[in-house]
């Protein structure tokens, strides 16, 4: 299991604070095996000396821990990776994402832009960044970093990274930015909900009721279904006069959450929230 599954797996709300940033632990360990992330060579055992890869060690271990919860433990791990190497980005990375879940952001900050001063085109962190900025309110800055880590023609993360960027562009109120950039996440990776609930809704909110449809019933007809799309399918289809599809996902709502707050809406006729 990888962070984003342990964060962001079925049954959790699809809000999207942590569940876009961890995405990007992708770029981090590996067994000497990864590319650069900066357009270079794959790194491979002969290219790292022993001191990168001692460091390397203790910071496998370190996003061991981070992915069990394990918060302190993994800071302390890559605090020594980094007495190993000081100048061991993947560490300054990994610091930062613990610092993000520790709300020290002053520090995650610090974290991020000392990795990207050692390799300023790794996407990885870049992503990262532009995900901190997006939490701090700065949009502009945040949706610039996440194009640069979309200009790396190497990243593999480039459809969490639309992703990213789009969640940004709603915060922003650029609604039509925000479209063309979950709908680029969605042609890379139609099979995250997490996406597909997204567009749904920012679709929804625009009054587009049959485009939306199409996005919701896709995860409402699997297994990823959970009580945000639920609602969310019930208010697309009372907005399309659908009535017998609106009552079947309030049957699901009803017999799956009965304690949810989507339920307590629906019941109350607050379609408009």
């Amino acid at each position: 299991m990888n962070v984003t599954d342990a964060m962001c797996g079925p049954g959790r709300r699809w809000l999207l604070a942590a569940c876009l940033v961890l995405v990007a632990l992708t770029g981090l360990p590996g067994c000497a095996g990864g590319p650069t992330g900066s357009g270079e060579d794959f790194i491979t055992d002969s290219d790292e000396p022993l001191i990168r890869k001692r460091a390397r060690t203790r910071l496998q271990l370190a996003s061991g821990y981070f992915e069990q919860g394990q918060t302190t433990v993994a800071l302390d791990e890559v605090k020594q990776a980094l007495i190993i190497d000081p100048d061991f980005p993947d560490a300054y990375n990994l610091r930062g994402l613990i610092y993000m879940r520790l709300n020290d952001l002053r520090l995650a900050e610090e974290s991020f832009r000392r990795a990207l001063s050692i390799n300023p085109n790794d996407a990885y962190v870049l992503h990262n960044y532009g995900w901190l900025q997006c939490e701090l309110g700065k949009y502009t800055e945040a949706v610039e970093t996440f194009t640069r880590a979309l200009a790396n023609p190497t990243y593999g993360g480039r459809a969490k990274t639309w992703l990213s960027k789009g969640v940004c562009q709603i915060r922003a109120r650029k609604p039509n930015d925000a479209e063309v950039s979950l709908s680029k996440s969605y042609e890379l990776d139609a099979g995250n909900p997490v996406t597909g609930y997204n567009l749904a809704q920012l679709l929804y909110q625009r009054g587009d009721a049959a485009r939306a449809q199409f996005y919701i019933r896709r995860i409402n007809n699997s297994e990823l279904a959970n009580a945000e799309t639920l609602w969310l399918g019930i208010k697309v289809e009372q907005r399309m006069g659908n009535r017998v599809a609106r009552d079947q996902l309030v049957t699901q709502l009803r017999s799956r959450y009965p304690k949810s707050r989507e339920l307590s809406s629906f019941e109350r006729g607050a379609f408009n929230e």
